[in-house]
């Protein structure tokens, strides 16, 4: 959808190839012309046969035929009239071959302005027939009988308030189509029609108060003039009230249509987007406040699909936690101490990998790498902090709580080596591998950095002890090892299927750490790795804390 106030000649040329309202809308609309006329027509023959006082026809014996004489051909004579002029006033000009951007642009305000104010121009055709056929009846019978004259004109014009509301409610349900093309090229920026106020006030006007004030008309020339009888009365109320009835009714009904319908499908797109469906779009078809209601609703929407593509990218950048927790909560740099388990997994063999393979097999490797990484960190609860050029950090506990963070890391840390080897490096036929290191205990988790520029990070000595581990891994036969700490603070059931191999002291550190394995690698021999130990140092700076 384009902006409320683009240019036309903007808009790409196949939403702008609308050079006309097609034959089907034009035939309806000479049909909503000449229906209404006929409706019109039978409403003036049955108030003149039940509701003018016999008593004044009696008084003017050819007032009847007089009347009838000209009744008819004029009739005939406004319905031609009023198709071919409503033709005229809806046409559109045709728009020519390899027309240029600024005769488009013509075409095109001529189109909307036929379009949405159709209703008020065949409405107005109607008027004008109407208010013609009054004053000439009136003309034919005040002379003979002034209480005539004014008996047959307020016939007349009651006829032609049936007629023209009538007529503009269909022509905005004919409409209808059209009005939706033309306003998705341009949405409404103002009223074009009468708002919503006066269309329902319009619609009382002319479908209950005007039958009404003919009833208010009837009884006061009965008590001014008399001539009615009691019968005749109750057949004059009967008559009109039947009118108003129908009529009012029918008018009441288009009306309630036009006001509800844009109502109904604002509300229809809104249960989709309630049950997380962006990907909609409610047509604009009424000018009134309630076609800004349905363009307010779309820009709405894209306002919210465009804040569910940043959230998407924001949670595949960060995870969809702290994404979550970011969006939900205010900033607030710094962080909380927490109980936290930290399993860091780096890939071994890649400096000789990237010095004798092309660029593009290196990171279709390092990509099916990462995505085992993550898929095993995500099933065991767990969050990716970081990548680090082939390592990866991932913590359990934060943002998201676990009742045995340390106990999901070593489920994770036996899973990941064992899917690593199986769908990564036996697949590849490379000579690379993975050493993963676990540990746990408590560590700050927070927001790091600044204001303008700012992660969200675990920081505290489980991150370099697991960093660490992840050197000693390297040269252990099944490339896992974990820390007496994350042991000691796994479930029973989880430490269970690890045994203590014993203690060494890592690098940087000043007491010794226990080192742990998984049960069924305990007692294979070390072997030596394919890079220095040291090949986490590369992430030291962003991994440690002191």
């Amino acid at each position: 959808m384009t902006g409320r106030g683009q240019d036309a000649s903007q808009v790409p040329r196949r939403d702008r190839d609308v050079a006309g309202l097609g034959v089907v809308t034009k035939l309806f609309l000479v049909l909503v012309v000449v229906l209404p006329n006929l409706i019109g027509a039978g409403v003036v023959l049955v108030l003149a046969a039940f509701v003018l006082p016999t008593e004044t026809l009696d008084a003017d014996p050819g007032a009847l035929n007089r009347n009838l004489m000209v009744f008819g051909p004029y009739l005939a004579i406004a319905v031609v009239v009023g198709a071919w002029w409503g033709h005229r006033r809806m046409r559109v000009p045709a728009l020519p071959a390899g027309a240029d951007d600024a005769t488009r642009e013509k075409v095109f305000r001529r189109l909307r302005r036929v379009v949405l104010r159709g209703p008020l121009r065949l409405a107005l055709v109607q008027t004008v027939l109407w208010a013609i056929a009054a004053a000439l009846f009136v003309l034919l019978n005040v002379f003979a009988s002034g209480r005539l004259g004014f008996q047959v004109g307020a016939t007349v014009v009651l006829g032609g308030v049936v007629t023209v509301s009538i007529t503009y409610r269909l022509v905005e349900v004919v409409l209808r189509p059209a009005v939706r093309r033309v306003l998705a090229v341009r949405p409404p920026s103002g009223n074009v029609l009468p708002g919503v106020l006066m269309r329902t006030v319009g619609g009382w006007l002319l479908g209950t108060a005007a039958p009404l004030a003919g009833v208010l008309l009837a009884a006061g020339a009965a008590l001014a003039f008399g001539g009615y009888t009691v019968e005749r009365l109750a057949v004059v109320v009967l008559v009109l009230g039947a009118v108003a009835l129908v009529f009012g009714g029918a008018v009441i009904t288009l009306t309630a249509m036009s006001t509800a319908a844009p109502v109904l499908a604002v509300r229809r797109a809104l249960r989709r987007v309630e049950s997380g469906d962006y990907d909609v779009d409610v047509p604009v078809f009424d000018t009134t406040e309630l076609g800004l209601l349905q363009a307010g609703f779309n820009t709405m929407v894209e306002g919210l699909r465009e804040r569910e593509r940043v959230r998407d990218l924001f949670g595949r950048q960060v995870g969809e936690d702290v994404a979550r927790n970011a969006l939900e909560n205010e900033l607030e740099l710094g962080g909380e101490v927490r109980e936290v388990a930290v399993l860091f997994v780096d890939l071994v063999g890649s400096t000789r990998l990237a010095a004798t393979r092309p660029p593009t097999e290196v990171v279709e490797l390092l990509n099916e790498f990462f995505a085992v990484v993550i898929d095993v960190v995500e099933n065991h609860g767990g969050w990716i902090n970081k990548f680090e050029g082939d390592a990866a950090l991932a913590v359990f506990g934060v943002p998201t709580a676990l009742s045995d963070p340390a106990g999901s890391a070593l489920a994770a840390g036996r899973v990941l080596a064992g899917r690593l080897t199986a769908e990564v490096f036996d697949v590849s036929g490379l000579q690379v591998r993975a050493g993963i290191g676990i540990s746990a205990g408590e560590a700050v988790a927070g927001n790091i950095g600044d204001a303008r520029r700012y992660e969200y990070t675990v920081i505290g000595d489980p991150v370099n002890e697991a960093a660490r581990l992840c050197d000693v891994a390297k040269e252990t036969e099944g490339g896992v090892a974990a820390s007496g700490a994350a042991l000691s603070r796994a479930s029973p059931d989880e430490a269970a299927r690890w045994t203590t191999t014993g203690s060494r002291q890592l690098r940087g550190r000043t007491a010794e750490t226990d080192v742990a394995v998984p049960r069924e690698t305990s007692d294979a021999a070390p072997r030596d790795s394919a890079e220095p130990s040291g090949a986490a140092d590369a992430s030291e700076g962003a991994l440690q804390s002191n």
